[in-house]
């Protein structure tokens, strides 16, 4: 009998337990009617909810689009720098064939005067003077020297004593007399020179000559000259 009243015991179920059992089953039923009754609600009403959807999410958008950044008025824009364009680079000298590259004109070479050729001849026909002080152009400077064109020349055979470098008064009044007649002989009509040697700064040597007959052989024989080589202390003894 004990056994018995034990089991029972056992067995029978507490009371706080089938409470909550109870109460925890009905509560997903509760939530399912709510959700059920809602949806029926809703689809009764949906031609006054649809409106009122479609307006919420552009409001929303109109919000979103008008809020703009205040911008300030008073902050200067900021200035940005542009980079200088990179220099182009110079095309490359385009090279031209050989054919193409101009050669330069030969120029042509103006001839200078030479001195003539040993003999060569020259008539002279100018009126002459005594040198001065100025430029000697058509001159006699002394017996055996005188100017053509401003052309110092020297008589080759002949020697006369010079005014400026007489050493007694004989060689200077000779001195003075062929000067004298050297200027008539130029003077007495056209005359002939041939070159007689290379110019230098003494002079350019001439035979100087007219019909055949040469000036220097005229002077010697007046006794005028002497023949080049010859001292010329004999004009002071």
């Amino acid at each position: 009998m004990a056994k018995t009243a034990t089991r029972t015991r056992r067995k029978a179920p507490a009371r706080g337990k089938s409470k909550a059992r109870s109460g925890g089953g009905l509560l997903p039923w509760t939530v399912i009617g709510i959700a059920v009754i809602a949806g029926i609600a809703a689809y009764d009403n949906w031609k006054s909810i649809k409106p009122m959807l479609a307006k919420e999410p552009v409001a929303a958008i109109r919000e979103i689009t008008d809020a703009k950044p205040a911008v300030r008025k008073d902050v200067p824009p900021k200035q940005v720098a542009l980079a200088a364009p990179a220099p182009k680079a110079a095309p490359p000298a385009q090279l031209l064939p050989p054919a193409a590259i101009p050669t330069p004109t030969a120029q042509p070479v103006k001839a200078t005067a030479s001195a003539p050729a040993l003999g060569a001849s020259e008539t002279g026909t100018v009126a002459f003077g005594y040198c001065g002080q100025g430029a000697h152009i058509n001159c006699v400077g002394d017996g055996g020297v005188f100017w053509y064109k401003g052309e110092k020349i020297v008589i080759a055979d002949m020697a006369s004593p010079i005014v400026d470098r007489a050493r007694c008064d004989d060689e200077r009044r000779v001195a003075f007399a062929a000067k004298a007649r050297l200027l008539a002989l130029l003077n007495a009509g056209p005359f002939s020179m041939n070159a007689a040697g290379k110019t230098d700064s003494s002079g350019a040597p001439r035979v100087i000559s007219r019909d055949g007959r040469s000036f220097g052989a005229q002077l010697i024989n007046e006794g005028l000259a002497r023949k080049p080589g010859t001292a010329g202390g004999a004009w002071c003894a």
